[in-house]
């Protein structure tokens, strides 16, 4: 007979930082479902009582104490199972984010997180204090006392122990050491957010791990945009000795998501096998995914009736009119057109009974019907082809679409201004000035869609515009929320045209063939965002190299001169125009509406890129540039 089998789970949860009725639910579902499947042990993840996206809530004592008293009444849900639960400790004036593990309502030990994430998006050094390897402690907290620390634990003969998220990404991680321990297992409870192909990275650190320490490994990651602005994948994973047991769907619109796996830990490690790695991801599936899940926690989350969009017929608002409406394709199909409308907590018994009587098709259109409301708002400069895209794509979605022009507002504005100044407003003269009122007066319109339905603005500035402030502020960049500030144009374009082909979005055929323009000046001027700036491609060029690779700008110069991007002097123009318009735009970057970090890097000074407001603008650097 098999001696060391235990039936091993990882739930991903939906949480929201101190929904503190919410949290614990999916913690219960998830505790009630592992037990109905005979679970041992069950790993939650990290800091999941709280919520992970707490921030400067972590420092104040109330919070400790209050969330201590929630893990009490979890201690009582686990009869007969052994539960990991994510859960922050106050000891000594210090803050540490540990592992609880409560074993048949009994809990027998904390175990603390040795390495912080201190890069990226991540600030926890501001939060936690990191514990030193190889120590325990003990506390007290209403009048019981409690084992902290690097700690190993025992189930049933088995030995396990824990890497917390970022000590698993460490050189000198802790299961280099749990193994000379006899340490079996390795239980990873996990807020790892979403970037672009980052599930490949942790699928092999994994794999990876369980192969070299001759283990069994098991990983939880948090699920859903749980704060605003950072989705999770809610990625699961079960690995022994290089195989891979389980893995789950990533970003499902589920509130727990679980995957359960039987492990025989007598079994012999192979040495030989190779481990079989996941097939190239597809980002453009992984972004869809991501905005959609992001966009539906975001709105159910803030308590909001749907989304409003000024509806340009160009790419970027085009693709939040898409990710709404895939929202409510991806949502329908995962729970169910009634789940789905009990989720939204928006729709009422009767709205309900009607939409169960309608065909599936006919579900998702009438649906984002009730979510999404589009607005056309033309000027002597927009062209018919932008406007018949935008009502185009809106009727084949089934958003509700208005149109109307805004030419007598801007000429009110307008002449306002002549008359202080006693001078005509010229393009000649005052062009940016008679672009951006444009941009502006579109903004109260719209906000009083949005105030009328109680719903979201969606901002569509991208990723691009946002690195040399090609955007007006209070016009383009108004919104509640900005989904797509984290990408760059170029993907934003090939991403439009996988929807189309990919994803039957016919209505994008108009968008996909236009030229990107931001249709402010006289049509008589073509203008178009590459001829106002520089090609996207090499923005976005300049852009990566300047701020994720870190080079001073000449050796950006002679990066992009090395890979015979243009001749020297079209590049050096360039790097004058990114640099000076970086500099001078960095208060528009801190006004940006939320944005979800979707890339492995992005330019919110809120969470990956501080940058000073006022600055040098790298004038002595161009100079000596443009000596060359």
């Amino acid at each position: 007979m098999k001696k060391n089998v235990l039936t091993l789970a990882g739930a991903a949860l939906n949480q929201t930082p101190m929904d503190w009725d919410n949290n614990l639910q999916n913690i219960k579902e998830a505790i009630n479902e592992a037990i109905s499947r005979q679970v041992n042990i069950l790993l939650l993840p990290e800091l999941c009582i709280t919520g992970y996206g707490c921030e400067d809530m972590f420092l104040s004592p109330w919070l400790g104490e209050t969330t201590f008293r929630k893990l009490l009444q979890v201690k009582e849900w686990c009869d007969g199972i052994t539960v990991c639960v994510g859960v922050h400790i106050w000891l000594d004036k210090q803050v540490y984010n540990t592992a609880c593990v409560i074993r048949n309502k009994e809990i027998i030990g904390f175990t603390a997180k040795q390495f912080l994430a201190r890069d990226g998006i991540h600030y926890e050094p501001r939060w936690f204090t990191e514990w030193p390897a190889n120590q325990v402690g003990e506390f007290e907290l209403f009048g019981e006392k409690y084992r902290i620390g690097d700690l190993v634990y025992e189930e049933q003969g088995v030995k396990y122990a824990f890497e917390i998220c970022e000590d698993a990404w460490r050189p000198n991680r802790p299961a280099e050491r749990h193994m000379a321990k006899g340490v079996q297992l390795i239980l990873n409870p996990s807020a790892s957010h979403f970037a672009m192909s980052k599930t490949d990275l942790r699928y092999r650190l994994v794999l990876e791990a369980s192969k070299r320490y001759k283990c069994t490994y098991v990983y939880a990651n948090l699920l859903g945009n749980e704060a605003g602005k950072v989705i999770y994948d809610g990625e699961v994973l079960i690995a022994q000795h290089g195989k891979l047991l389980k893995r789950n769907e990533l970003l499902c619109f589920r509130n727990v998501d679980m995957e359960v796996a039987e492990v025989d830990f007598d079994e012999a490690p192979t040495t030989d096998e190779p481990i079989q790695y996941l097939p190239t991801i597809d980002e453009n599936k992984e972004v869809m995914a991501a905005l959609s899940l992001g966009l539906f926690d975001y709105m159910r989350k803030s308590r909001s009736r749907g989304f409003v969009l000024s509806l340009s017929g160009g790419a970027d608002s085009s693709l939040c009119a898409v990710a709404v409406a895939e929202m409510v394709r991806r949502g329908v199909d995962s729970l169910t057109a009634l789940g789905f409308i009990a989720k939204t907590q928006l729709f009422s018994l009767k709205d309900a009974a009607y939409f169960e009587t309608l065909p599936p098709e006919q579900v998702k259109r009438e649906l984002t019907g009730r979510l999404l409301t589009c607005a056309y708002q033309g000027t002597v400069n927009s062209s018919d082809d932008t406007f018949n895209s935008a009502k185009e794509l809106a009727q084949s979605i089934g958003a509700v679409f208005y149109s109307w022009t805004i030419d007598e507002q801007v000429q009110g504005y307008t002449s306002i201004i002549e008359a202080a100044l006693q001078r005509p407003l010229t393009w000649a003269e005052d062009d940016l000035t008679l672009q951006n009122i444009q941009a502006r007066v579109r903004a109260p319109a719209i906000w009083m869609l949005a105030n009328i339905k109680n719903a979201l603005l969606l901002a569509t500035s991208n990723r691009s515009e946002a690195a040399v402030g090609y955007a007006t502020m209070d016009g383009d960049t108004a919104g509640s929320i900005s989904p797509i500030a984290g990408i760059d144009k170029s993907f934003v374009r090939q991403l439009l045209i996988w929807c189309q082909t990919e994803l039957g979005y016919e209505g994008l055929q108009y968008v996909n063939k236009l030229q990107p323009s931001a249709e402010l000046r006289p049509s008589k001027e073509v203008q178009t965002d590459e001829k106002d700036l520089m090609p996207y491609d090499v923005l976005n060029q300049i852009e990566r190299l300047a701020f994720f690779e870190r080079y001073s700008p000449q050796e950006v110069y002679e990066k992009l001169l090395e890979a015979n991007v243009a001749d020297g002097e079209t590049i050096q123009g360039w790097l004058t125009k990114f640099y000076s318009l970086w500099s001078r735009n960095q208060w528009k970057r801190e006004r940006y509406a939320p944005a979800f970090h979707l890339d492995d890097y992005n330019l919110d000074p809120r969470s990956w890129l501080r940058f000073p407001i006022l600055s040098g603008g790298f004038r002595e650097e161009l100079n000596q540039l443009n000596r060359l």
